[in-house]
């Protein structure tokens, strides 16, 4: 006979979603973007995916001793998404030592899933991008996968057409900015995401990026370009990793997009969304701690 009484302390809550179900959600919707991925960039996408995201379900499964590697589905998240922010054809060993490092240093070492501090997939990245960072910055154009250069670096920008549906050099999650949208909107649908961090996030980048860059259409290109779109939907909006409270998810979103525009305009990276995103991270708790809402009844001292 199935348990009738579930005994267990306050709050009582229940809710059909489960960590594994979320993570599901989550892992389709990255499937446009995986799709498109494959599309532009071919095989070499393909294996980086495969390669990384086996990586980090692996690492995880050894670490926990589970002989179901998928587990709660939160390491195959995390190596996808690790992979999205990757060049199409890194070596095959930077995407194992990238799914390994995301799983041991920037997840279990704080104790596991629920625990962490930081993203784990920009942590990967970050410690990639100081190692390796030739292979970490190695592009291919589309299609006949020649090496050129990413649109922020580049003296000729791409057509906002090119940025929309991903025909440009980039990260594998980068480039189509349609294919994030079409994932991020199973994600509204399904209540993981509200509009406070992607709106703070993006809102910030086009004012700066309009103010500092030489107008509106200067605006546009810095939300289109680079990793902003993929950082915005995807990797500021962890749940582990942001803001409980909306005031303090729409100040997350807005230092964000800050930080972002300030490394692309005066740092030495052309791209600035994982520091900004990793530097945010480390704040939450606090701006949790100063947007809690008032307890009903509460009065002033």
């Amino acid at each position: 006979m199935d348990k009738q009484l579930v005994v267990s302390p306050a709050p009582h809550l229940k809710s059909p979603e489960t960590i594994k179900s979320v993570m599901v959600d989550v892992l389709a919707a990255l499937v446009p973007a995986a799709i498109a991925a494959v599309i532009f960039f071919g095989t070499p996408a393909l294996l980086t995916m495969v390669i990384t995201t086996l990586s980090a379900m692996l690492t995880e499964a050894l670490i926990l001793r589970n002989k179901n590697i998928f587990g709660d589905g939160s390491a195959a998240v995390t190596g996808l998404l690790l992979a999205m922010t990757l060049p199409p054809a890194p070596p095959w060993w930077l995407c194992v030592v990238g799914g390994a490092v995301a799983i041991i240093i920037g997840k279990q070492v704080f104790g596991g899933i629920g625990n962490n501090i930081f993203n784990p997939a920009l942590v990967a990245r970050a410690i990639l991008m100081v190692s390796w960072a030739g292979h970490m910055t190695t592009w291919l154009a589309p299609v006949d996968l020649t090496a050129t250069a990413t649109p922020l670096v580049t003296s000729t920008a791409p057509g906002f057409l090119q940025l929309f549906t991903g025909t440009t050099a980039g990260c594998l999650g980068e480039t189509s900015v349609f294919a994030l949208l079409l994932g991020a909107a199973w994600l509204f649908y399904k209540g993981h995401i509200n509009w406070r961090i992607p709106g703070g996030y993006l809102g910030v980048v086009f004012l700066m990026g309009a103010a500092l860059g030489g107008g509106l259409s200067a605006g546009l290109f810095h939300v289109l370009a680079g990793g902003v779109m993929l950082g915005a939907l995807f990797m500021a909006t962890d749940m582990v990793t942001s803001p409980v409270t909306p005031k303090g998810q729409l100040i997350f979103g807005m230092g964000c997009g800050l930080i972002t525009m300030l490394v692309r305009f005066y740092g030495n990276y052309p791209e600035g969304v994982t520091f900004a995103i990793l530097l945010m991270n480390a704040v939450t708790p606090l701006l949790d701690n100063l947007t809690l809402p008032r307890v009903y009844g509460e009065v002033t001292k």
